[in-house]
């Protein structure tokens, strides 16, 4: 029984399987490295575009071996999102001692409809699901062994967010084994061995301490107001807290019994803290999540926090409190399954929230957009065409927004700035500079100010004037930019900080670049500019 949500989850996930364009991010910097261009972006400039570490090498190895990174990504995905369900239900199985179960927590998930969309969508979602459900059931099977530790501290390599997932579930660990302080010691050591390696490379490399994506999303600011309202988004068109009324109940319910009956059996002493470790985890998420506003994705960003709240009753003993939750949470996932959807559906909602799939079934005019054509959207397609003359021509040409400015590039291929920045990464040749406005893999655009009114994730711009002073040719600015900017844009960038933004991604690799990368990486990744060319020289030039 147990098994039965992990087969209907990847059976849904199928059905509605299709690609994100930012999982097309992912693609391109895989197919960079498979050039030996480096894990990069654009080559010549180091940036991390990738928000998960490890899925990015998952698929450099898919790739290395002949399969094509956008089939992996999203079949990958599929794979790790039903093993994650099969550990889970595993790990609520040996929690509650083994005995025959009935699925609870699980038949939450399956009957949600984001859990169907993010099972494949070609991005972490599917390695975080079975990150995490992996992680629990060592820590709760096998607390002493120093591989747990190990894979316990992997979260901020599969997402920098789920640091906070690794350090409660290290914090579990070290509560049920109670270790020496050299046992203590050991442990710390190998879960950080590898998150702190990479954290060097990655100040070293990127001059970073974050990826890009983190920069240009502000992962560090609050807006509670806007999280809440993404919260809202997803409990209140699914009627979540009918489901989540009955989970707590029956586990209310159950503690009861054990206190009554004695308490825990012994070969259960350690279930409290096994059990609650996700709980708290999860709890956390959710509050980071609305801390910083949320997610355009609907539902996308609350799903491995609500996953870790329901592992301790992943499952449940057969007992008639169990199979009546049982029973009330599977005709809420038959409705939730068969009706409940979005008022926006296929669309960018009021809130700036979208339903992501459907938005590119819609704009691929085809029901499983795995490789991208944008058949359904001639805006995109219009811009796909001038990018392909404009490589197929072999002029260094420089574009900026689809129907926006068009000049002569200072490089030997196409350099073009578009918000849509998977599509762009999809057609601009791997010799080219696929920018975007955003600041997603745009270095400049990332440690700009945010703008006022922009979707969260997407409150970023910078102006034309920027890339014709970046990476335009002086004597051929595009038309409709303002000369006055563009040079203001061109003195700003060989001054102060803006400056050493450019030399820390840019420059040879030598080993004192290194060094002077890591060194500033701190300051270097807090630093932003107005995306006002005047005022951002008045900033960083002090005139």
């Amino acid at each position: 029984m147990w098994l039965v949500p992990a087969v209907l989850v990847a059976c849904a996930g199928f059905e509605r399987r299709w690609m994100s364009d930012d999982a097309f991010i992912y693609v391109r910097t895989v197919r960079q490295v498979l050039a030996g261009n480096g894990p990069v972006f654009n080559a010549g400039e180091r940036v991390e575009s990738s928000t998960g570490t490890l899925w990015q090498w998952l698929l450099v190895a898919a790739g290395a071996v002949g399969v094509d990174p956008a089939s992996a990504a999203v079949y990958g995905g599929l794979v790790l999102t039903g093993a994650g369900f099969a550990l889970a239900g595993l790990g609520a199985l040996r929690l509650h001692g083994g005995r025959v179960a009935v699925p609870l927590g699980s038949l939450l998930l399956a009957g949600l409809p984001p859990v169907w969309d993010f099972a494949t969508s070609g991005l972490e979602t599917g390695l975080l699901t079975c990150w995490i459900a992996g992680a629990w059931l060592a820590l709760a099977t096998r607390p002493r062994s120093l591989a747990t530790s190990v894979l316990l501290g992997l979260g901020p390599l599969v997402r920098p967010d789920l640091g906070l997932v690794s350090a409660v579930f290290l914090g579990a660990q070290w509560l049920l084994v109670r270790p020496s302080w050299r046992g203590a010691l050991a442990g710390a050591g190998a879960a950080g061995a590898l998150p702190a390696v990479y954290e060097v490379f990655r100040a070293g490399y990127y001059g970073h301490l974050v990826p890009l994506p983190a920069v240009t999303k502000e992962a560090s600011r609050s807006l509670w107001g806007r999280g809440l309202e993404y919260l809202g988004d997803l409990v209140l068109t699914y009627a979540l807290w009918v489901p989540l009324v009955v989970v707590v109940v029956v586990v209310v319910v159950v503690a009861a019994v054990l206190v009554r009956g004695g308490g825990l059996r012994p070969v259960a002493a350690r279930v409290p803290v096994a059990a609650l470790a996700p709980v708290v985890a999860g709890v956390l998420c959710w509050m980071y999540v609305v801390k910083v506003g949320g997610d355009f994705m609907h539902g996308r960003m609350l799903l491995p926090g609500l996953l870790l709240m329901l592992l301790p009753v992943f499952v449940v003993p057969v007992s008639r409190a169990g199979v009546c939750a049982a029973v009330a949470v599977g005709a809420w996932a038959v409705v939730s399954a068969g009706w409940l959807r979005v008022p926006y559906e296929g669309t960018i909602g009021p809130a700036g929230i979208a339903d992501e799939r459907g938005v590119y079934v819609r704009q691929n005019a085809e029901p499983h957009p795995v490789h991208h054509t944008f058949a359904g959207s001639p805006y995109h397609l219009r811009y796909l065409r001038e990018v392909r003359e404009a490589a197929r021509s072999g002029a260094p040409t420089l574009l900026y927004g689809g129907n926006g400015p068009r000049g002569t590039a200072d490089s030997p291929s196409v350099t073009a700035s578009y918000v849509v920045l998977g599509l762009n990464g999809s057609v601009v040749p791997l010799g080219g500079a696929a920018l975007d406005p955003i600041g997603l893999a745009h270095p400049l655009a990332a440690h700009s100010e945010r703008i006022g009114g922009g979707r969260v994730g997407h409150d970023k711009w910078l102006p034309a004037a920027w890339l014709a002073a970046d990476r335009g040719v002086p004597s051929d600015p595009p038309p409709g930019t303002d000369p006055a900017q563009v040079a203001a844009a061109r003195r700003a960038l060989r001054c102060g900080a803006l400056a050493e933004l450019r030399a820390a991604t840019r420059d040879p690799l030598t080993p004192g670049r290194f060094v002077r990368n890591v060194a500033g990486a701190w300051e270097r990744t807090a630093f932003r500019f107005p995306n006002d060319p005047v005022a951002a020289e008045r900033k960083v030039c002090g005139r």
